[in-house]
């Protein structure tokens, strides 16, 4: 197992996608926006 998480990067907000392995999505993608409170749910 090669876990992957994705960013797509734009401004003020980014989209989320994990993935187990390749090509095998972790639960859906999700949306952020750029601010200290919902950066903080990516650090595990």
């Amino acid at each position: 197992m090669n876990p992957i998480v994705g960013l797509d990067v734009a401004k003020g907000e980014s989209q989320v996608q994990a993935f187990l392995d390749q090509s095998k999505p972790y639960a859906k993608s999700f949306s952020m926006k750029h601010i200290k409170e919902e950066l903080d749910h990516l650090i595990f």
